[in-house]
């Protein structure tokens, strides 16, 4: 098995999650070709990747007819001789028996499994463990099937330099205007249409109970601007500062400038698995609902590096959902305590030479 194709072609959380993936298999297989099939807003952080050698932007079901069959084409002439869909739909599934890739793997979920000739039952809704570890069993399986020794993958997943986070610091500091002696506090209130994040009352009450001399740095993608300046009015009037950041140089740049933080704060999103990647500290706040919760989102963090909260599990559906029910006043004890050596000890952001 020379050449591999494997797809995860979702939202940019679901694509972090894939890397210790794209680790395990080419540090498993040092010599085969990895593709990525991916959607054009993560084909920056693929190319970003490590172990993925190439990259074919994918158009996704919502493309034309011409560009899917096009993609098509392009993957029966690459000759690959096998796919891995981390991600399964019917969509996918048809990718890849079209295109007539010999080896075609995938979960064994709903019809679309059919396509496929190797199949691993995950049963991925009952959320059992982390989204990252079902990836990961359908690699070890791959790998087993081929006799291939499995080589297990550490964290963390994505490394600057020394000198490209030296730089993006300073740049930060001074198109912000913060301190670049003081630990950085990221907290990043979009969703990104995702899963249910914290009220801005709330993160405005979160930031105000966090002990430490800090500078306190807003996140926002494309659209949640206008969310980040309403929480910096909030916590101006508070008596507190804090400045805005979005994203606009890119994911590549958003990824280098989430390297730089001490400290990260967000919900469920992509952000929030990026920052995880690079190992910088989080903390996360998710639904309590089984398709949602801590476990099965679990980010890529270090052992001891992430501390996560939901809405009591007890209950309806729309009470696990319920972001309200989630008492910021009452975790702040237990914060404090966590976030004490990322906010007081650190000398500055986890910079790790590659």
């Amino acid at each position: 098995m020379k050449k591999i194709l494997v797809i995860r072609n979702d939202k940019i959380g679901d694509f972090m999650l894939a890397w210790p993936s794209f680790a395990m298999l080419k540090a498993s297989m040092p010599d085969c070709h990895i593709t990525a099939l991916v959607p054009r807003y993560t084909m920056a952080l693929a190319e970003l990747c490590p172990w993925i050698d190439d990259v074919l932007e994918d158009p996704t079901k919502k493309g034309s007819t011409s560009s899917q069959q096009a993609l098509i084409e392009e993957i029966r002439q690459r000759h690959f001789d096998a796919s891995i869909n981390l991600f399964s739909t019917t969509y996918n599934a048809l990718l890849v028996w079209k295109a007539k890739i010999p080896y075609r793997m995938a979960p064994a979920t709903k019809l679309a499994q059919v396509f496929y000739n190797h199949r691993v039952k995950q049963k991925r809704s009952q959320s059992a463990k982390p989204e990252f570890e079902y990836n990961l069993d359908l690699i070890r399986t791959f790998l087993q099937d081929h006799q291939i020794p499995v080589v297990e993958p550490q964290p963390p997943y994505l490394n600057f330099s020394v000198s490209e986070l030296a730089k993006q610091k300073d740049k930060l500091a001074a198109q912000l205007g913060i301190c670049s002696d003081k630990p950085w506090l990221f907290v990043h209130a979009g969703s990104g249409g995702s899963a249910n994040n914290l009220s801005l009352e709330q993160y405005s009450q979160l930031i105000d109970g966090i002990n430490g001399d800090f500078e306190v740095v807003l996140t926002a993608g494309p659209g949640e601007e206008e969310k980040a300046y309403q929480l910096q009015l909030r916590i101006n009037q508070q008596g507190e500062k804090a400045v805005v950041y979005h994203k606009n140089d890119g994911l590549v740049d958003f990824a280098r400038t989430i390297a730089c933080a001490n400290l990260f704060i967000a919900g469920s999103t992509g952000p929030l698995h990026i920052a995880a990647a690079i190992d910088v500290p989080t903390i996360g706040f998710f639904p309590a609902k089984r398709s949602a919760t801590p476990l099965r989102w679990y980010p890529l963090n270090s052992q001891g590096r992430h501390l996560s909260f939901a809405p009591p599990a007890h209950g309806g559906k729309s009470q696990q959902e319920d972001m309200s029910q989630i008492q910021v006043e009452s975790l702040l004890s237990r914060i404090n305590a966590w976030a004490a050596p990322y906010l007081f000890l650190s000398k500055g952001p986890r910079i790790l030479q590659m």
